[in-house]
């Protein structure tokens, strides 16, 4: 269905329900809940776009590495909401902040990441032939599921779960498979000083996480219905390769060197390892079940994967493939942010309405905040010690790591 419920709780039980039919506590991802902020708390109301200070290409300078982020503890600082439904934030590094909303209110948010006003709201409509897909007349709605910035900053790349028009009719869904044939859809590219959809690239079926290599030659994109990572040339906006890895690919990470790509696969209990110059895949097994966000260490050391049926996050050495840690988060871990020293993870408890605060060293966690209902997206401003956690209920809650 296309309508969001109104009972927090449908959300969870068809999440279980998910859970238990397919083995890997689906996301969930057509049906988030509208619900209230659970306490009287200072809000800063998304509603009055105004001009933003950012500087493009120009990131804002880090703070020092001192104190490290471990010793660091979060305080609620406040909540943004509006006609939003968020199942991602992205901050740029540049003093602005990206929020995607799905199919329920077709439109990618932008805040500004100091006084935490609404900057612009990018409506997702596209006419496809314009962009040259002469195959598809008419106007076409999509879906803002993830987004990642282009390393200089000046683009974002947005991923859409699905495409609404007269061509394309056949949405996909979170329990699908390659034989279901069910559309394409496509990744935006907007301008970061424009606010404008500036490119439209086409992937497959579903495309849920988007990364760009550190070296700025690939745009990755795990299709889930496909069952496949797409490759984008960014230089010319196509598509080059469609490698199949199996059933529901979610999150992707890429080392510092810009050779290996890692895709977490959902559906089983295994991550893949896509070598990005020759494009053979290799595999890191027996991770845990339902691997579902990847992040790296800043070196490229650490390997750390959220394990969504399992409640745990794992952490991974890269070079040997062995898990060497595990420690529980919470109900249905989601996606996590590492702070800028490797230090801490930040990980979204989808099922327990709650962050978890996890110290890398020794995989223990130092830290449980409790958020408004389905916290499911979380991103970390590095300028300002920041985590903003996206509550797929309708609010984005900020909390400072001091």
């Amino acid at each position: 269905m296309r309508t969001r419920p109104l009972a927090v709780t449908a959300v969870l039980v068809v999440a279980a329900g998910l859970v238990a039919g397919i083995a890997l506590g689906s996301q969930n991802s057509r049906s988030p809940a509208k619900a209230a902020t659970a306490t009287a708390r200072p809000r800063a109301v998304a509603s009055t776009p105004r001009s933003t200070r950012s500087t493009v290409g120009a990131p804002v300078p880090i703070l020092p590495a001192w104190p490290p982020s471990a010793r660091l503890r979060l305080h609620y600082v406040t909540t943004i909401d509006g006609h939003i439904s968020p199942k991602s934030v992205d901050a740029s590094g540049t003093g602005l902040v990206f929020a995607q909303n799905m199919i329920y209110t077709h439109t990618v948010t932008v805040y500004d990441d100091h006084d935490y006003r609404l900057v612009a709201t990018i409506p997702d409509a596209v006419t496809l032939r314009t962009w040259g897909y002469p195959r598809y007349p008419g106007r076409y709605l999509g879906g803002p599921v993830e987004a990642a910035f282009s390393p200089d900053r000046r683009y974002v790349y947005v991923s859409n779960y699905s495409m609404d028009g007269p061509a394309l009719t056949r949405p996909g869904h979170d329990v699908c498979s390659p034989a279901d044939d069910y559309d394409s859809s496509f990744v935006y590219r907007i301008g970061v000083t424009t606010m404008r959809i500036d490119q439209v690239i086409h992937v497959g079926s579903v495309p849920k996480f988007v990364t760009v290599t550190p070296d700025d030659r690939y745009l990755l994109v795990s299709d889930w219905c496909s069952y496949a990572l797409s490759v984008v040339n960014v230089r010319t906006a196509k598509e080059i390769r469609r490698i199949f890895l199996g059933p529901y690919p979610r999150g992707i990470a890429v080392d510092p060197s810009s050779g290996t790509a890692y895709v977490a696969i959902m559906g089983g209990a295994e991550i893949a390892k896509v070598n990005l110059r020759t494009f053979t895949v290799g595999w890191i097994r027996d991770v845990g079940t339902g691997p579902r966000h990847l992040v790296m260490s800043p070196t490229g050391r650490w390997l750390y994967a959220t394990l969504n049926a399992d409640g745990t996050v794992a952490k991974i050495d890269p070079r040997t493939g062995h898990v060497v840690a595990r420690v529980s988060a919470g109900s249905q871990p989601r996606s996590m942010a590492i702070a800028p020293d490797g230090q801490s993870l930040y990980v979204v408890n989808y099922g327990s309405n709650t962050v978890t605060k996890i110290r890398t060293s020794d995989m223990t966690v130092i830290q449980t905040v409790h958020t408004n209902s389905a916290p499911i997206g979380i991103t970390y401003v590095p300028d300002r010690r920041q985590i903003w956690v996206a509550c797929y209920t309708g609010t984005i809650m900020v909390f400072q790591d001091a």
